[in-house]
């Protein structure tokens, strides 16, 4: 029997809203280094791990959590072999010792790990190979940051374990396909009436745990020197009211998490940025408000699914940033808790993608924090031309007649236009 609207957009509030451990290309190698040396029996001799270049990207420029300055594909691997809990999945690296890490730097100077990439691959593919005296182990994550899709030793393929490869088992479990929810029956006014009429308490503690671990983070970027400060300088330049709070608290957020904090964040679509952008705002909003928690899950419900519903299409990895199907997702809940209906929070979202659908991703690293600032510069804009009733009309550029079609255009962009500029992005990154 067809599940309800509802029923689907809690399925997938569920399985999207899951806890991570800094940025999720590391620590999803991490997670692959984890579980090939549980299957090896033994720490391994000698380390391969080979990536897709949009993994590469997001691995090349940001600092893995909890170990201060460590960045790169050697760096995840290794310190998932050296201290990962395979099953704490994204929080793979959440128990790393002193020791560890000190351990860690000596293997890499030691060459232990070497990483290749793997050509003409789109979107995220890891494979880790360990290899110790005549024995080796194989694991190999696909589409989704713990979608674990193969596991081998010495060569014999050996069955998925349930935690490994199942929605139900553990947090951030990849759903089988029969199981997973149909993202495709999607709309906003779908999503609009379940985050505005259903019931919640199913998702509730999700919700819930958005807003503790995300906002403890941006509080940690404002209070702390992580990265180049884009939330702290926001508030030093413009003030503390609270359009800029909104910003700045989710550019802070960014920042300490592309820093190397070692904090946890609920994520959307596999980012903990776009987890941070498409909730951090609308709390600040909330919270200035004075609204009640129920108006405040629901505003974030409604934030969580749109921007889900517009990176859905795109992919997880792609040129397109993320910030930006986050930011959409943001204005909409703002606009909700300003009083706008249906239409108007369309508007929102017709206006954001008019504007700032051109934003590249160059991989995780320090200036997502800026990405994320801009993109939510254009979602407050966007917010306020839509309750002034003032939107970018159809056939001016990508803006279609209905907020559907306008985001498949944006879906077309993002998922094939944008396929030659991710391959130049990624070859300027490696210096090619």
């Amino acid at each position: 029997m067809e599940r309800s609207i509802e029923e689907v957009c809690e399925a997938i509030l569920r399985i999207e809203l899951v806890p991570a451990l800094g940025c999720t290309e590391p620590i999803a190698i991490a997670y692959a280094a984890a579980v090939a040396r549980e299957t090896l029996g033994v720490f391994p001799e000698r380390m391969t791990i080979r990536c897709s270049g949009n993994v590469v990207k997001n691995v090349k420029g940001v600092v893995v959590p909890g170990t201060g300055d460590l960045r790169g594909v050697e760096a995840s691997a290794i310190l998932g072999a050296v201290g990962g809990e395979a099953s704490r999945r994204l929080e793979v690296l959440s128990g790393l010792r002193p020791e560890q890490l000190e351990r860690t730097r000596a293997l890499l100077a030691a060459r232990l790990c070497r990483a290749e990439l793997v050509p003409d691959v789109e979107g995220l593919l890891i494979i880790a190979e360990l290899e110790s005296g005549g024995s080796s182990s194989v694991v190999e994550i696909r589409g989704g940051h713990t979608d674990v899709v193969r596991i081998e030793r010495d060569g014999r393929p050996l069955p998925l374990p349930g935690g490994l490869d199942t929605a139900t088992a553990k947090p951030g479990a990849a759903a089988p396909e029969d199981t997973e929810p149909p993202y495709e029956r999607l709309t906003l006014a779908g999503i609009y009436a379940y985050a505005t009429e259903a019931d919640l308490g199913p998702v509730k503690g999700a919700l819930d745990e958005q807003i503790r671990c995300n906002s403890a983070i941006s509080r940690e970027g404002l209070e702390r020197p992580y990265g180049e400060r884009v939330g702290a300088t926001l508030l030093r330049c413009y003030g503390d009211g609270v359009m800029i709070m909104a910003r700045a608290a989710a550019a802070a957020g960014a920042d300490a998490r592309m820093g190397g904090c070692a904090m946890p964040v609920i994520i959307n679509s596999g980012s903990g940025n776009q987890g941070i952008t498409a909730s951090v705002p609308v709390i600040v909003f909330a919270r200035d408000k004075g609204v009640s928690d129920e108006t405040l899950h629901r505003a974030l419900a409604l934030s969580n699914l749109v921007s889900i519903h517009i990176k859905r299409g795109i992919g997880k990895l792609s040129a397109f940033c993320g910030a930006v199907s986050a930011a959409c997702g943001s204005g909409a809940g703002i606009t909700w808790l300003s009083g706008g209906d249906l239409e108007t929070v369309a508007m929102t979202v017709t206006n954001i993608l008019a504007n700032t659908s051109g934003i590249i991703c160059d991989g995780a690293k320090a200036s997502c924090a800026a990405k994320v600032a801009s993109s939510l510069d254009s979602a407050i804009l966007s917010h306020c031309m839509a309750m002034d009733r003032m939107v970018f009309k159809p056939g001016e550029g990508i803006v279609m007649g209905d907020i559907e079609d306008t985001i498949r255009s944006v879906v077309r962009i993002g998922r094939d236009g944008m396929r030659s500029t991710d391959r130049e992005i990624l070859n300027i990154m490696m210096g090619c």
